[in-house]
């Protein structure tokens, strides 16, 4: 699989070891990105993604719960306006793949929708909203092994705060954000939150030891 890159073969994660990718306590932070902006990056990535791709004939996206999914329902939209292309869309949960199950607690499990047309033989896009440590793309890779064979794997993020903990890099970006492993990224979507706004807070000082 093309389009995530790592060590051992092709990979892809997004946030997911820390506390510091969704919404949390926090102190109140400035703000990184508003409902323009998030609607400029989302139609950038678009375009990129059609031009790597030739046109989306052969593209799925895969929404990572929670944001993901609707941020591929968006992009799926920006294809439909820019191009005419009906791109399929669904959704991957990751929970009883990730590699923290034994260190978090029990978790409500999310929702897998496979389009009917299948993934096998397509280039799957995966989204999702913060990419961070790279676990949550590693599990989402681990995932989509049981429900087909992709001709390849990429992967598109509303935003990139680095800190990787794995040799993953994403092939679609809306913003570079460097960040402090004691800063929060949270990001709000108006599906699932009644807003657009990405945010870069500071943690407690309790909860940065």
């Amino acid at each position: 699989m093309a389009g995530i890159t790592s060590s051992a073969g092709q990979a892809a994660t997004a946030g997911a070891a820390a506390p510091a990718t969704r919404a949390g306590p926090a102190r109140a932070g400035k703000s990184v990105l508003g409902p323009d902006e998030i609607r400029r990056a989302l139609t950038r990535i678009g375009h990129e993604i059609l031009e790597r791709t030739d046109g989306a004939g052969d593209v799925v996206l895969l929404g990572i719960p929670t944001r993901g999914v609707p941020l591929a329902r968006r992009l799926a939209e920006r294809l439909a306006e820019t191009e005419g292309v009906r791109v399929p869309v669904g959704s991957l949960d990751i929970t009883l793949y990730r590699d923290d199950l034994r260190l978090r607690p029990a978790r409500t499990l999310g929702h897998t929708e496979v389009p009917g047309s299948g993934i096998d033989g397509m280039v799957v896009v995966l989204v999702d909203d913060v990419l961070f440590s790279g676990r949550t793309v590693r599990a989402a890779l681990d995932a989509l092994g049981d429900i087909g064979r992709p001709r390849a794997v990429q992967l598109a993020v509303l935003v990139d705060r680095g800190h990787r903990e794995l040799p993953i890099r994403p092939d679609y970006v809306g913003k570079n954000l460097p960040t402090a492993k004691r800063e929060v990224v949270r990001v709000l979507l108006t599906e699932t939150d009644g807003e657009d706004s990405v945010t870069l807070a500071q943690l407690p000082e309790e909860e940065g030891r």
